[in-house]
């Protein structure tokens, strides 16, 4: 499996390029700044891509989403309960945070549910729909890791106080989805570094 990431944009968000070392199948998930710099990255690794997931639609996760679907001619991914975020609420965050507009990102081509199977090539994810920090914040787990979105973070979780945001169902979804997980799967945060469900498990203060 090839798993590339990218830290872009102002906050500092992870964009993952993901694909099938045999097939050449691929995904790009969280593209949330610099598009030129992923497309880059996306012909670098030789991969054919036909999806674009966003693990939420919060803008440090989805700002380069248009210029990046033009380009690929991808599908766009979201979870069914976060099309309002995309239609409005993310301009609420945006305010909140007191930034500029930013670029505003496509309609989905597919509504996502939880338990859903994304296939790429020969490689095959599951949706987990890790609501909390978003509504409809998704993980992706397969393949012994685990794409967290913004829900878990190394020795950290997502924030809960953006519209839409709920402490209680974000704890849920990380007790109930990802630490059911086997300790050595790695976790492929929104931002920061890489870590394992293990190392959460033993010394993530929130999960303690």
């Amino acid at each position: 499996m090839i798993v590339k990431m990218l830290v872009v944009g102002p906050f500092a968000s992870n964009c993952y390029i993901v694909g099938s070392s045999s097939t050449k199948d691929g995904i790009i998930i969280d593209p949330g700044a610099e598009a030129e710099r992923i497309l880059k990255t996306v012909q670098q690794t030789g991969l054919s891509i036909s999806l674009i997931v966003a693990t939420h639609a919060h803008m440090d996760h989805v700002d380069a989403l248009q210029a990046v679907k033009e380009k690929t001619n991808a599908q766009f991914a979201l979870h069914e309960a976060e099309k309002e975020v995309l239609s409005g609420g993310a301009m609420r965050v945006v305010q909140s945070l007191g930034l500029s507009p930013y670029q505003s990102a496509p309609e989905p081509d597919r509504l996502l549910k939880d338990g859903e199977r994304i296939d790429v090539g020969d490689l095959h994810f599951e949706v987990l729909h890790t609501p909390g920090h978003s509504p409809g914040g998704i993980c992706l787990s397969g393949h012994g890791v685990v794409f967290s979105g913004d829900a878990l973070f190394n020795f950290g979780i997502g924030r809960t106080d953006f519209p839409g945001g709920s402490y209680e169902r974000l704890m849920k979804g990380i007790h109930d989805k990802l630490m059911v997980l086997p300790d050595e799967t790695i976790v492929y945060p929104g931002h920061g570094p890489a870590t394992t469900i293990g190392d959460e498990r033993r010394g993530n203060p929130f999960l303690r």
